[in-house]
């Protein structure tokens, strides 16, 4: 039988990925939304039950699993509220403000014996699943520089999001940086030292637009970068190795395709065009070779697969909670980076 979920939120998070996603996967039931103070969520799904409290979702025992897609400050208490009452729950990500908060999560989902994983979709970008071949396959050598970059050209700030107000868990860092910096572990681990540059570039900023982290291992240096006013776009990705480079530019098609209302699972599904292929120029077994790689096809519908999988008792869960966990430390740490203008040894 599928699993019926709960989703909680119905902003553009949820509107664009989890609920489609959630309805593209046959081992899950979209069971209920709650949304506290609209009906369009009535609108898009009339066959969905729509509640305005969270609390009548978690009475119900149908729904086994929560899905937490509301503002980064309600996470943590939104996400506890479902474990206490027994439900598998994902958060959207960042996991929550802090490590304290992650460390409580962790721990009362052990206690409640519940899947908890965090809606890290971004390790099934195609580009980013692209790098991940190159350097494991060893095409560049050694590697000794990782550079990968989310910038966007937005200019004027949009009064009524959330994510442009002052306050905890707001700005770019916690927003784009969650992803950057999860990739950047799924690749290398934790680091041994993160230095960080925090900035608000734009006119009227309230919470930081610009980030510059370069998180230190013992042979390579990762750089992860984002910033707003960024109008001629630069690679994506940059890697070198002691044998050569591969540098891509352009970004992972899935979002786009989610909000021109395209299903996923669709034929072609991720696929980039050849135009945005990275570039290889390096040595293989002494012949040189430059060139371009295909792209692989990006997966975001593989992580509910996974959820479902998890709570199923079929698979691991992939996203784990302490590797979110380990994404906002390192966000704490990026912050006293910038605040201190000091290097932060891990």
């Amino acid at each position: 039988m599928p699993i019926n979920l709960a989703l909680v939120g119905f902003g553009m998070a949820s509107q664009v990925f989890h609920a489609p996603l959630i309805m593209a996967e046959p081992q899950l039931t979209l069971h209920t939304i709650v949304q506290r103070s609209s009906q369009s969520a009535r609108e898009t799904y009339p066959h969905v039950q729509i509640v305005s409290d969270l609390a009548e979702a978690l009475a119900n025992p149908a729904i086994e699993l929560v899905v937490i897609a509301t503002p980064n400050q309600t996470h943590a208490d939104l996400a506890a509220q479902a474990l206490r009452a027994g439900k598998h729950v994902v958060v959207d990500k960042p996991f929550t403000l802090n490590s304290q908060q992650a460390d409580q999560l962790i721990a009362l989902a052990q206690e409640q014996q519940r899947v908890l994983s965090v809606f890290h979709n971004r390790r099934w970008d195609g580009d980013f699943l692209t790098a991940q071949a190159v350097i494991q396959a060893g095409w560049l050598g050694r590697l000794v520089s990782y550079e990968c970059h989310y910038d966007r050209y937005r200019p004027q700030l949009k009064q009524a999001a959330w994510r442009e107000q002052a306050g905890l868990g707001s700005g770019i860092l916690y927003d784009l940086g969650a992803h950057l910096i999860d990739q950047a572990l799924v690749l290398f681990g934790m680091p041994q030292s993160i230095t960080a540059q925090l900035a608000k570039q734009r006119e009227g900023a309230q919470t930081v637009d610009y980030f510059d982290l370069c998180l230190g291992y013992a042979e390579l240096q990762v750089t992860l970068k984002a910033g707003m006013l960024v109008r001629e776009l630069g690679p994506r990705f940059s890697l070198h190795g002691t044998n050569g480079s591969w540098i891509k530019y352009g970004i992972d098609p899935q979002e786009a395709a989610l909000k021109a209302g395209q299903a996923p699972n669709s034929p072609n599904w991720g696929q980039e065009p050849a135009t945005d292929w990275g570039m290889i120029n390096t040595e293989l077994n002494g012949l040189a070779l430059r060139g371009t790689v295909e792209t692989i096809a990006g997966k975001y519908p593989a992580y509910y697969c996974n959820v479902a999988q998890a709570i199923q008792g079929k698979a691991e869960i992939i996203v784990q909670a302490n590797q979110a966990r380990s994404v906002i430390r390192l966000i704490e740490l990026a912050e006293q980076s910038a605040a201190e203008q000091r290097t932060m040894t891990i």
